[in-house]
């Protein structure tokens, strides 16, 4: 199924017309990357993690950014592979750009990955858009006006655990270095209790899938900081929970370490088991 074209003022509150430009801007940077999927482009190492930049992300970032340029022109924009590229420093608003969430995917030929979106206000995230082009489908949320996907309005399901074990997503950011401790008792913690965890390489696709309610958990250890308030919007707002690894208040607020953006995500009949499982791999240093 193609992208379509969704219109955003159910529920876009007091930033309407950011909802708007943002949701179009994902969407159209959707179907260039949709168009050109299964193309020949031009892929190249970032980092020394083995990260990968193709064509198609700056291609996607420049078309979102031109956008919000254009309609925002006095906002700082953040873009993945760009960095800041408008605004100034004393700006109050941040928008947030992930023009290709799983880029690694799309090297390898797999469909699974996202436009992400987010505009920060002092820091604080106020609005996010998920677009899967893939599947044709958009997830926006505003705070304090819920979160909406393409059947309307996200709310967690309440189901309780019963016999079944959950079905989780896990992420890290690119800083962890290989064989890191608290990643591995981490990973081999979900393992355990879990029925099944998946590793997407595209964290706002599992925020999305947890938003909607098709995953039961998330969680993520020292996370990427551009994909996170996006996601984290739209799971909060959709009637989830998200706190640190020890079970303490979380905060999606930009401009923190790495070691602050180690979290758990769940339904709330499910936090307790999932905080069980993370708290004690965890420890003090992976909590703050």
């Amino acid at each position: 199924m193609g992208s379509t074209t969704t219109d955003p003022g159910d529920g876009a509150g007091a930033f309407e017309e950011e909802c708007r430009v943002a949701v179009r801007a994902a969407e159209d940077a959707g179907a260039l990357l949709r168009s050109r999927f299964l193309s020949t482009f031009r892929v190249d190492t970032k980092g020394t993690d083995g990260d990968v930049v193709t064509e198609l992300d700056l291609l996607a970032e420049q078309l979102v950014t031109r956008r919000l340029a254009e309609r925002f022109p006095a906002d700082r924009i953040r873009a993945e592979e760009g960095g800041d590229l408008a605004g100034g420093s004393g700006a109050r608003r941040t928008w947030l750009v992930d023009p290709l969430d799983g880029s690694n995917n799309v090297v390898i030929g797999l469909p699974a990955y996202v436009v992400g979106i987010a505009l920060c206000v002092d820091d604080e995230p106020v609005l996010g858009v998920v677009h899967d082009p893939v599947a044709g489908r958009t997830w926006r949320a505003v705070r304090g006006s819920g979160a909406h996907g393409p059947a309307g309005r996200l709310t967690a399901p309440r189901r309780p655990l019963g016999a079944v074990r959950p079905v989780l997503g896990w992420t890290q950011g690119h800083g962890v270095p290989a064989g890191d401790p608290v990643a591995r008792a981490l990973k081999d913690g979900l393992e355990s209790g879990a029925r099944r965890v998946l590793q997407l390489w595209a964290p706002l696709l599992t925020w999305s899938l947890l938003a909607c309610g098709l995953i039961d958990g998330f969680v993520g250890y020292r996370a990427e900081e551009i994909d996170l308030p996006a996601g984290c919007l739209l799971a909060t707002e959709a009637g989830l929970e998200v706190r640190t690894l020890d079970g303490g208040p979380f905060s999606a607020r930009i401009g923190r370490p790495d070691t602050a953006r180690s979290y758990v995500a769940a339904r709330p009949e499910v936090l307790p088991y999932l905080l069980d499982l993370t708290a004690g791999p965890a420890g003090p240093s992976g909590a703050a």
